[in-house]
């Protein structure tokens, strides 16, 4: 090897050193821009990528990685400490990350089709052995709001996620045509992410327990075998996306060390939690009224009284009885553990606190308890609110709506000729509509506004702040879009459409506001179906 090509190939390396510590800090970029209101836990670790990604574009003289990073140092000195962005520098952020993954982007990605796009919203990225089936089902992801990308190629994908890691990935087993290809990409995926990738896994021909294990190890979530169709996918695909992302855990902090406080509060926000932190035990009635938590963590051993003493204070309310409680304290003998936990608590850490597994233990004990919570709440077949909690959220927003003298709109939705779709095509068919329509209707109406299935094939939706005329305006877009996805079933294709009453609300009760709006579906019906129409008087 001549001193030039050895030249070349030292070049190359240290290209690849900057360009890989590049893809860090776009990494941690997308961390603090997928939770804003998180993004103070992130701000060291990504000043220090920034730092080290300046201090390598120097040393390798690459002056692009240099200047993008510079930039970005400029801006980590506004930023102030323990604090979220605020919106403008925001976006002075995101218009220096842009140039960055302008600059870490290959000379053949600009010059090409399957270059990895830079969206507004996270992508979910569809690598399957199947050309047509990944361009069908990305046609069938944009009507329901996803940005979706196709790869055909390992390496393509791998580069893809390096620059934004998506929020899922629907993962053909035999990736590319080759055996077992799409399990080893995951793997090399999984390696360069802190935190593992929701996978999706499919496969055609191979539903071995070996197999299942590889893929369920490297972050596998779903394994469909044999194949499924477009629609079920997407139902799978909306529950790994942060479309469908449920709220941080609130945790409440009791501890009257005010450093093992902020330490736990520290740990938590890191986590993506929202942490409320009390350090007089006699401040907790106030704490659970004003936070409501979810989860609750009380020191054991306080002045004037003790955690076991406070968990059966909280135990008495109702509404607090199935909040999961975990005590903290240095106490290691077991029997005495196990009385405190008689008393009303349901897990014991001790002290001092694992970060790792203080996090852990909060995720399980919130995720079961969010799941009995949905139980009762939630309708089974589409995840939306069931009836009467529907009718519980109209009460609370019309006092909300009272007290902050806004508007306030319900509408009643009823699928057209449901009838004959359970008649045509069965009710596994039916259902799958049900639960289209509900992700529909989720994926495009507001964080504040609930929907719920009234019963049968009908859907309410209890939309704040707004006027009916604008609510119209937004439903029959839905309307209009939701006519427009074809329908499978099994070979067959074909459409379905809804009709819907609106009603604004007026000073009246919920019953009077619900009746309107069930008058005005009636007239939606009247007129021929799919369409819109507003209540009056």
């Amino acid at each position: 090897m001549n001193d030039e090509s050895q030249k070349e190939k030292l070049r190359q390396h240290f290209a690849r050193r900057v360009t890989t510590q590049a893809r860090v800090v776009l990494d941690t970029w997308q961390k603090i821009n997928e939770k804003p209101e998180t993004s103070a836990a992130f701000r060291n670790d990504f000043a220090g990528s920034v730092d080290k990604l300046v201090r390598y574009a120097q040393r390798f003289e690459m002056d692009k990685y240099t200047t993008a990073g510079q930039q970005l140092l400029a801006l980590i000195a506004e930023w102030q400490a323990d604090s979220p962005l605020h919106t403008e520098l925001h976006h002075r952020f995101a218009a220096a990350i842009d140039q960055l993954s302008q600059s870490t982007l290959r000379r053949t990605d600009n010059a090409s089709d399957d270059s990895p796009h830079i969206y507004r919203r996270t992508p979910v990225y569809i690598a399957l052995a199947s050309d047509e089936m990944a361009s069908r089902l990305i046609r069938q992801l944009e009507f329901f709001g996803f940005r979706a990308a196709a790869f055909s190629e390992p390496q393509a994908l791998i580069d893809a996620c390096a620059l934004h890691k998506p929020e899922t990935i629907l993962m053909d087993v035999n990736f590319s045509n080759r055996p077992n290809a799409g399990i080893t990409t995951v793997e090399h995926l999984q390696e360069r992410h802190d935190t593992p990738i929701p996978i999706i896994f499919m496969s055609h021909d191979d539903g071995s327990i070996e197999t299942r294990l590889r893929a369920s190890r490297c972050g596998g979530e779903e394994f469909f075998y044999p194949a499924v169709d477009p629609g079920q996918l997407i139902e799978k695909i909306e529950t790994y996306t942060h479309g469908n992302t449920v709220e941080p855990y609130r945790v409440l902090v009791l501890d009257d060390s005010r450093a093992q406080a902020k330490f736990m509060e520290t740990v938590l926000k890191k986590a993506g939690m929202t942490a409320h932190i009390i350090t007089d035990p006699m401040q907790i009635i106030n704490a659970l009224e004003e936070f409501s938590p979810e989860i609750i963590i009380l020191d054991m051993y306080m002045p004037g009284c003790t955690g076991m003493e406070i968990a059966r204070v909280i135990r008495q309310q109702d509404r607090f009885h199935s909040v999961p409680i975990i005590y903290l304290s240095a106490e290691e003998d077991v029997s005495k553990q196990l009385h405190a936990m008689s008393l009303g608590g349901d897990d014991f850490l001790t002290k001092p606190i694992d970060p790792k597994h203080l996090v852990a233990t909060i995720h399980n004990r919130g995720r079961r308890a969010r799941s009995l919570l949905a139980l009762m709440i939630r309708d089974s077949l589409t995840g939306l609110y069931n009836h009467t909690h529907t009718l519980d959220l109209l009460d609370q927003e019309i006092v909300r709506a009272r007290q902050k003298q806004q508007p306030l709109s319900f509408a009643m939705i009823d699928i057209d000729y449901f009838k004959r779709v359970n008649d045509n095509y069965g009710h596994p068919i039916g259902d799958r509509i049900l639960r289209s329509l509900s992700i529909f209707l989720k994926q495009r109406l507001r964080k504040t506004d609930h929907v719920g299935r009234y019963g049968g094939e009908e859907f309410v939706i209890i939309l704040p702040d707004t006027r009916e005329t604008d609510a119209r305006n937004v439903l029959n877009e839905i309307r209009e879009r939701f006519a427009e996805l074809q329908q499978r079933a099994g070979d067959q294709e074909f459409r379905v459409t809804f009709s819907c009453g609106i009603a604004g609300w007026h000073d009246e009760s919920a019953q009077q506001l619900r009746e309107r709006a069930d008058r005005a579906l009636y007239d939606a019906k009247a007129r021929g179906r799919n369409c819109v129409v507003l209540a009056t008087g």
